[in-house]
């Protein structure tokens, strides 16, 4: 549900998935997400699911449908995000009964929303004063069309 008062996920709801992540890194997610304590309101997020390699992928889907089964939490927070062009991923095909297509929001929305979250605080972040920018944020996207470029 969308609202602009809802906060940005922690480090600890959010897994973004390469080739390298590995089991454990997605058992302990979703065990996150599917335990008694995931009654808190965090939502649990893998991030780029499609990246996934095979073996982890059949094991998401294992511990996913497992943990299901024996979890008592009526109401878990757990979005699995993959690119819709994505195809041939084990994951899109696994979990495609439980596929939703999320609204689209324009780029101004997301940075309204973006800034109310990703403000500093007067006096805590010296780096951010570097920018001259009405509002102070704790978060800078640099982006360079030369590798290397944009540090």
């Amino acid at each position: 549900r969308h609202t602009k008062t809802a906060p940005l996920p922690t480090y600890d709801e959010v897994l973004v998935c390469t080739p390298d992540t590995e089991e454990e890194e997605v058992e302990l997610i979703v065990r996150r997400a599917l335990s008694s304590d995931s009654q808190n309101q965090k939502i649990y997020c893998l991030l780029g699911a499609e990246k996934l390699a095979y073996k982890v992928s059949k094991q998401l889907e294992s511990h996913f449908f497992r943990l299901l089964q024996s979890s008592t939490v009526p109401d878990f927070r757990f979005i699995v995000f993959c690119n819709a062009k994505a195809h041939n991923s084990y994951v899109t095909t696994a979990f495609d009964m439980y596929k939703v297509t999320i609204p689209r929001y324009s780029e101004t929305e997301i940075q309204a929303y973006l800034s109310t979250h990703l403000k500093v605080p007067c006096g805590t972040a010296p780096v951010a004063q570097a920018f001259k920018e009405p509002y102070q944020q704790n978060v800078k996207f640099v982006f360079s069309n030369q590798a290397g470029m944009g540090r």
